[in-house]
């Protein structure tokens, strides 16, 4: 039975452990923490309990069938649907409610901004067709050499998604009102990116959560890996938690082992899923160990506030966004000048609003998410605080009144947190999905070719961040490394 070592229990490394032990190879887990997940986790006190990370389930059918390839049994995850979507608060007063239905979401946009429903409607035709051309050359398929990505069938399909304008100029060819251009471009925030420095190819999402719908998973997405890790056990495979792998064995090209600090194993393939760019330094020691490049630029960042609330608001939907009077120029300062906004956006999770088990009864958890930079370069300790006050009194204001009064506990998480944590710069999403990041240019699952038995998944692999995405990168990983090396 061939063996393989996996490197970090984060989403692709569980998802990449479960595949492969679906195709008969003997699998274990090195996890330098105390538990399974990576950024899928818990933040908990007394009985409020809410996600740390990830909240947003989009593309649930790839999420479940990856999942059910891995031989799990899709019944074990119950995904909730959101519907309404969410809301959109913006300064001007106005609040749009993003829905599911075409025809509903064409009539909220026609109530708010008149004559611009045409433009959803073109949008929304314009994609069913380039969503699963997009989905199956750009998310399904690596790019193992340049001439893989530029083909002319691929360069005619990144022409027709825009690939070389932004996100924000990409929709902007279907909306003309300031205000809908942020509402069908903020979703480069859910990947750590700019609406004005992610490539166009991205307007995909947008059109995925009306297409697929948003969702989110009963009792959090923190549950995944607690059913992932039971699966893998249940199956002979092993985890070892608290042990960091610090090195590979590398010779005449192929990767054949892992070094951790008690010990040394000889293996037949390694999966790496830490953040990509920590990679190099495994391998230092290398002769064969490629030319280091220019570094990768991280993604945004994010301050984060948990609260238990002993208060419930019926009107509020799972998921809303509150944006500042210009949310361009609030990005502009997090992304270009690399400060923590003036007027900040962001965004809430309230879990109870569909999920009538997420608080005690007649409470509340809640989740803020305000884009910032990465950790390097701002005082978070000194910053974080006012920061995280500044958005509490506005959401009371905008949104959620009493909240302040009815504060029960709250917990605020910084970039140097995640810097902390192993997470990459302290950048929340890996590397940033900026042009020369995306695509032939992001790391592949199978990074060098000069190296055999060494792949990678994880946010800064290619196809990219979120869950569903990182399991797809997961699974072409093990796809490849069934390819070279079989059972």
């Amino acid at each position: 039975m061939k063996r393989a070592a996996v490197v970090g229990a984060g989403i692709g490394g569980l998802t990449s452990a479960l595949l492969l032990n679906r195709q008969g190879w003997d699998v274990t887990v090195y996890e330098r923490g105390s538990r399974v997940g990576g950024r899928i986790a818990f933040e908990q006190e007394g009985e409020y309990r809410i996600d740390q990370g990830p909240t947003i389930v989009l593309l649930p059918e790839m999420l479940l069938g990856i999942l059910e390839e891995a031989g799990v049994d899709r019944s074990k995850v119950e995904l909730l649907r959101c519907d309404p979507l969410y809301r959109v608060h913006y300064h001007s007063g106005r609040v749009m409610t993003k829905k599911t239905d075409r025809a509903e979401q064409t009539a909220e946009i026609e109530r708010l901004f008149p004559g611009e429903g045409r433009g959803f409607n073109r949008f929304m035709k314009d994609m069913d067709t380039l969503f699963p051309a997009g989905r199956a050359a750009f998310l399904e398929q690596m790019f193992p050499r340049k001439r893989d990505f530029f083909t002319p069938s691929l360069m005619s399909l990144m022409g027709k998604l825009r690939a070389h304008k932004s996100v924000r100029k990409a929709v902007g060819d279907y909306f003309e009102h300031e205000e809908l251009l942020d509402a069908y471009s903020l979703q480069s925030l859910y990947i750590g990116g700019s609406p004005f420095g992610t490539p166009g190819i991205y307007s995909l999402l947008p059109y995925a959560e009306h297409e697929y719908g948003i969702w989110m998973v009963k009792g959090g997405y923190a549950a995944l890996p607690a059913i992932l890790e039971q699966e893998l056990l249940s199956r002979g495979g092993k985890i070892k938690l608290n042990t960091e792998v610090t090195g590979l064995e590398i010779r005449n090209g192929i990767c054949e082992g892992i070094e951790t600090a008690d010990d040394a194993e000889k293996v037949d393939a390694v999966i790496y899923n830490g953040d990509f760019p920590n990679l190099s330094g495994l391998m230092k020691q290398v002769p064969e160990a490629p030319v280091k490049r220019k570094p990768y630029r991280p993604s945004s960042g994010c301050v984060l506030i948990y609260a238990g609330v002993d208060k419930r608001w019926e009107d509020a939907t799972t998921h809303q966004f509150f944006l500042p009077p210009s949310l361009d120029g609030s990005l502009r300062q997090v992304f270009n000048e690399r400060r923590i906004p003036a007027k900040p956006s962001f965004y809430v999770f309230n879990p109870a609003a569909v999920d009538e088990t997420a608080a005690p009864s007649g409470q509340s958890v809640l989740y803020f998410l305000i884009p910032v930079p990465d950790a390097e370069g701002v005082n978070w300790e000194q910053e974080s605080e006012a920061l995280a006050e500044r958005v509490l009194e506005e959401a009371e204001e905008r949104g959620f009144p009493g909240l302040r009064a009815a504060l029960q506990w709250k917990k605020v998480r910084t970039p140097a947190d995640a810097a902390r944590d192993g997470l990459y710069g302290g950048g929340s999403f890996g590397i940033a999905p900026v042009l020369f990041q995306s695509g032939v240019y992001r790391p592949q699952p199978k990074p060098f070719s000069k190296i055999q038995g060494l792949y990678a998944a994880g946010a800064s692999v290619h196809p990219g961040g979120g869950v569903p995405i990182v399991m797809q990168g997961a699974r072409m990983a093990v796809n490849q490394l069934m390819k070279e090396m079989g059972k």
